[in-house]
């Protein structure tokens, strides 16, 4: 298998993640439009502190509306994974089509740097979202 063909594979397998990840998130944040029952946050029931996924639904919900202020104050963080998984997305379709694969020069291309700097960055978050903006 030629490199442009794993490229291509390994795009699709990205772009299937990517709508399961979307498929699931808009599922949600319908059933709790039209439920009005959320998914609680057992990270937050124990602690009384909102975690780097608290306020996913909230976000989810204002997405479906289009309002995208209160998708931004709902979480930041999430705002803009999602954006940036977004765009991601559009190289994964570009190449999956046979264009060609966008690369990260270096270290940024591999994943398990992508996966320790958002862990870091997401406990950076929800440490300063409970010092700065507790919850109420």
């Amino acid at each position: 298998m030629t490199s442009t063909a794993a490229a291509a594979v390994q795009a699709r397998q990205n772009l299937g993640g990517y709508a399961l990840f979307v498929g699931v998130g808009v599922g949600a944040s319908i059933v709790s439009r039209v439920t009005g029952f959320g998914l609680a946050c057992p990270w937050r029931s124990l602690t009384g502190t909102a975690c780097p996924l608290c306020g996913s639904t909230h976000l989810g919900m204002s997405l479906l509306s289009g309002d995208l202020l209160a998708a931004w104050s709902a979480n930041q963080f999430i705002f803009v994974v999602l954006v940036v998984v977004s765009v991601l997305a559009g190289f994964w379709t570009i190449t999956a089509l046979g264009g060609p694969a966008v690369r990260l020069p270096g270290r940024w291309g591999q994943r398990q740097l992508w996966i320790v700097t958002a862990s870091i960055a997401a406990l950076a978050f929800m440490i300063a979202r409970n010092v700065w903006f507790p919850l109420s």
